[in-house]
């Protein structure tokens, strides 16, 4: 069953914040991992999502790399140098020609999407959008609490709520979002210290200010084009700086659900 397939290759479809955290887990385990975004990744935590080669080529987070690849070729050249590859692909055109066992639908969409069982031998997705036995062999749970990464291999995680999970007591209070239409201009970076009442940026003229003091863990690039209530930013009010550079609590969770999922999916393969 596996025979045709690279056993130790996983496809992410997706390289933000929790793609990010599976892509890190697997190839510190030893996986052979490929990434597929779109042409203008927006991803909040930019200092933790490996998305940033599209812009950067190169980027480095808790001694992982990723190189943007732009064909299949150069891809498996950065297999071979130990980094991870990340192609624009986002219609998972080249699935195929990787070859991999298995394939993870990190893109948080949440909500029904295009991955289907038959992509690969082993196909998980994350969170709300994916039902196990229906558009992937197993699915892990990414809201926070008690499930927290939790493998599902029948039925459906949590519904998406779109609240915030609360840090110190702050939810929807430590997101951004954009009061408008248009291009995001910044005046703050990630890693900045901030106090409630402070303007971080603005869209067409009207202002985003914090209504908390804290950190900021998230911000959207300047220039970025975006659309009213679009996410364009969080602050952490715990206020530790380190935080912002290495990878949540809840993409470490998340994680490894999908490591789990995929040895048991493979064992499973292995003994028919």
């Amino acid at each position: 069953m596996t025979g045709q397939f690279v056993e130790n290759r996983a496809v992410i479809r997706g390289a933000g914040e929790m793609a990010s955290g599976v892509i890190r887990r697997l190839f510190m385990a030893g996986f052979e991992v490929v990434a597929l975004e779109q042409e203008s990744p927006n991803c909040i935590r930019r200092t933790v999502c490996y998305a940033e080669a599209v812009y950067q080529e190169k980027v480095t987070i808790e001694r992982v790399t990723a190189r943007l690849a732009k064909s299949f070729d150069a891809a498996l050249n950065i297999i071979d140098e130990n980094c991870v590859p990340v192609l624009i692909d986002p219609d998972a055109g080249l699935l195929t020609s990787f070859k991999p066992l298995s394939l993870i639908d990190a893109r948080m969409l949440k909500k029904e999407n295009d991955t289907r069982l038959d992509m690969a031998p082993v196909v998980i997705g994350l969170g709300p959008g994916f039902t196990a036995g229906k558009n992937c062999h197993a699915v892990v749970e990414t809201n926070r609490g008690f499930n927290l990464g939790r493998v599902i291999y029948q039925g459906t995680p949590q519904v998406y709520t779109g609240i915030p999970s609360a840090v110190d007591g702050y939810a929807k209070e430590r997101v951004w979002r954009s009061p408008a239409d248009g291009i995001l201009k910044t005046y703050c970076s990630i890693g900045d210290n901030i106090t409630a009442g402070e303007v971080v940026a603005e869209v067409s003229g009207s202002q985003v200010v914090s209504q908390i003091g804290g950190v900021i863990r998230g911000l959207a690039r300047d220039g970025l084009k975006v659309n009213k209530d679009d996410k364009i930013g969080d602050v952490d009010p715990r206020g530790i700086k380190e935080y912002c550079f290495k990878m949540s609590d809840k993409a470490n969770a998340v994680a490894g659900g999908v490591l789990e999922a995929i040895f048991s999916m493979k064992n499973a393969l292995n003994m028919k």
